[in-house]
């Protein structure tokens, strides 16, 4: 009867960490998402030989569809990228061509970042796609922080093989997020920092995703100016939107 007793309370205490640890998450993405977005960005890629920075306005709705378009620099302007669903396009502004990303291209760079096209398109919702456990609790540059595990439940369309994933326990906000491959070996990892308040919200205003396997590898989103839960025509997210010149 007491090992029968135990077994229960056991249940239920895990039972109420998992359940915890998904609310945990749920707050955290949808700090930093909102059900659409709309803005400016910046992103800086960082390497041994170059270093490149790019302006772009974005439009998201959700995990759905999204519209990325390059402002700057000159050479650059005017090209686009479009996200419906799992489909991702880029426009090319100086051939006035639109290319469908093939899946065998998925896991390339997106823009010769650290972020691939897949980053772009899957924008997964971690509750679906992933069993999602609290494991403990650490201090991350500088935030008291819960670590959550990620691991892909069967047939999720995920290419990561565990997420391990930090959230600030004071403003429920993402601090940095390990992704592994199915080896268990860390890829590289994405560190969230510099609060600042957008639509009367506050979340991170940089991004940096650094490359485990490739040294001096950086590339660094920085959120210049964001308004969320909007109004977005759905027009934005159209071929007729993305191959119009500017």
């Amino acid at each position: 009867m007491i090992l029968k007793l135990s077994f229960i309370i056991f249940f239920l205490n895990a039972s109420s960490l998992a359940q915890t640890a998904e609310e945990i998450i749920t707050k955290a993405e949808n700090a930093i998402k909102g059900k659409t977005a709309k803005g400016f960005v910046s992103m800086t890629v960082k390497t041994p030989d170059y270093e490149r920075t790019l302006k772009m306005e974005n439009w998201w709705i959700g995990n759905e569809k999204a519209l990325i378009v390059i402002k700057s620099p000159k050479k650059e302007a005017g090209n686009k990228t479009l996200k419906i669903g799992n489909e991702m396009w880029n426009y090319l502004r100086n051939t006035g061509t639109t290319i469908k990303i093939p899946p065998s291209m998925m896991l390339q760079s997106w823009n010769g970042s650290d972020f691939t096209n897949d980053d772009l398109v899957r924008e997964s919702n971690l509750n679906e796609d992933y069993f999602i456990r609290l494991i403990g609790s650490e201090a991350v540059e500088g935030n008291n922080c819960w670590k959550i595990e990620l691991t892909p439940k069967p047939d999720a369309p995920v290419v990561w093989g565990k997420l391990e994933y930090w959230v600030s326990k004071q403003e429920i906000l993402p601090v940095r997020v390990n992704y592994y491959d199915e080896n268990s070996k860390l890829v590289r990892h994405m560190l969230f920092s510099e609060n600042k308040k957008f639509s009367g919200r506050i979340i991170p205003s940089r991004w940096m995703m650094i490359n485990d396997l490739k040294k001096d590898h950086i590339t660094s989103f920085i959120l210049e100016d964001m308004a969320f839960d909007v109004v977005i025509s759905d027009n934005i997210f159209s071929f007729r939107e993305l191959e119009r010149g500017d």
